[in-house]
């Protein structure tokens, strides 16, 4: 009895449904680069749709092997809309890391959607540009390291049951008949859309935690074609005054974080709010939309310098507007008094002659 029991066992173990996961990939798995030749891997999730799960956050680290270079990546197809960390590459270390999630969750494909719409960011890798050694093709991989987690959208942050999948990609040692071939280079030739339009926010950190009380600016926006470089901003003061540094006719745009890595924030230094903010985003093929955001009176405040300072204007401004009036009071004045004087002079002669005529 007890060796049927066994077996029972061992057959319901048999045949006991998989484990479902999460599945995160590279897309394409397997490809052949030749020579100088640049392939544009796409980062995809899928969640398990057996289970019904929806996913909100990605937390990633990718290894690469050193025969094979990262050039650039791009979130611009990217289904996440918030980036705890924007892709970062360290050539030093062989690795890419970024975090980012999608509100509401993400619960793959919608039915009747022919689109494979579950791209979370896409990595541009190059082959070396030299002939490689050896007599057989060298193979070049791209992995998920085991730190890389996948979050549930139940509210809680539990872990998905993840299934990670990299890609082997063999390297020719000869350049292809066709030349060099650089999908990622036309992509962005070809780009000639700007970054789609956003607004800027005015926020003051009232704890003193992250900016000591400051006024900061924050947005976002996003390039559906070659993805978003950089962003760059400008504080134009409204008057010219000399304790305004870092405005006027001629200010340089200040870049925010760095090429590949832009941020979403911004601490004024014009604390006073008296300053017109620009906030230019500039895509991978260099397209650019600016964003303006005014102050509203509510939110300017002078400080005791720029309160003397516009005083002192507006004191200047009074004291010329009384100078001319001064001025044209004077004018009119000396334009009367020359005005009666050659009207005196004009009927003396007149007068005189009249009277010796009677005479005749």
């Amino acid at each position: 009895m007890s060796k049927f029991v066994r077996l029972l066992t061992v057959l319901f173990l048999l045949y006991a449904p998989a484990t479902q996961a999460a599945t995160l990939y590279i897309d394409p798995g397997r490809a052949t680069l030749y020579r100088g030749d640049s392939i544009t891997l796409a980062v995809r999730i899928m969640p398990d749709a057996a289970e019904g799960e929806c996913i909100n956050t990605v937390d990633a680290t990718l290894s690469y092997s050193d025969n094979i270079q990262p050039v650039d990546v791009s979130i611009g197809k990217s289904i996440f809309s918030i980036w705890i960390e924007r892709p970062v590459i360290n050539k030093e270390n062989h690795t890419i890391t970024f975090a980012g999630g999608i509100p509401n969750g993400y619960c793959g494909r919608v039915e009747g959607d022919p689109r494979l719409t579950n791209v979370i960011a896409e990595i541009v890798f190059r082959s070396p540009g030299m002939q490689v050694g050896g007599s057989d093709d060298i193979e070049a991989k791209v992995d998920f390291t085991s730190g890389t987690r996948v979050l549930l959208n139940d509210g809680l942050g539990t872990e998905a049951p993840l299934r990670a999948l990299g890609g082997i990609f063999t390297l020719e040692k000869t350049a292809g008949q066709g030349g060099i071939i650089d999908a990622w280079r036309e992509d962005v030739r070809e780009d000639d859309v700007p970054p789609e339009k956003f607004s800027i926010e005015l926020q003051r950190d009232e704890n003193g935690i992250n900016f000591n009380g400051r006024y900061y600016i924050i947005f976002n926006t996003s390039d559906k074609q070659t993805g978003i470089s950089h962003y760059e901003v400008m504080e134009e003061p409204v008057l010219e005054f000399a304790n305004f540094s870092w405005g006027g006719v001629g200010v340089p745009w200040v870049k925010i974080g760095t090429d590949n890595s832009p941020e979403n924030s911004y601490v004024l230094k014009d604390q006073s709010l008296n300053s017109i903010i620009l906030v230019k985003a500039i895509d991978k093929a260099g397209n650019e939309y600016i964003a303006t955001y005014i102050p509203s009176e509510s939110h300017k405040t002078l400080s005791k310098n720029e309160f003397y300072d516009y005083g002192l204007v507006v004191l200047l401004v009074l004291v010329f507007i009384f100078l001319i009036f001064i001025a044209v009071r004077i004018v009119k004045k000396r334009r009367r008094f020359i005005s009666e004087k050659i009207e005196s002079e004009s009927s003396g002669p007149t007068k005189e002659i009249e009277i010796i005529h009677d005479k005749d």
